[in-house]
């Protein structure tokens, strides 16, 4: 398991990460940090944690509205379990995203 230091609208966190899985990892932060910058730079919220929290909802309603790749058709709950898990880990140190 590695570290990658990642910026997302400005502030630094450092994220572990399997080995291997580096560009997947890039490319999501590179998502999340589109979807919060385009939210912020609208105007219209300027509280960080809306920010977050409407970003993520966005990408989840891209996420339902995609087309499923035969590979990722289903997702069970222990998958979606295992994905939380994840995330407390990476945010661990400070235990908040923002």
């Amino acid at each position: 398991m590695s570290q990658l230091e990642v910026t997302i609208l400005g502030q630094s966190y450092v994220l572990a990460c399997p080995d291997g899985g580096e560009r997947d990892l890039l490319e999501a932060v590179a998502m999340v940090d589109r979807e919060m910058s385009a939210i912020r730079d609208a105007g219209k919220v300027k509280a960080r944690e809306r920010i977050a929290v409407l970003a993520a909802l966005n990408l989840a309603y891209q996420l339902a509205e995609a087309p499923p790749r035969p590979s990722e058709a289903a997702i069970d709950s222990a998958e979606l379990d295992r994905l939380v898990r994840r995330i407390d880990h990476a945010l661990s140190d400070d235990g908040r995203l923002l």
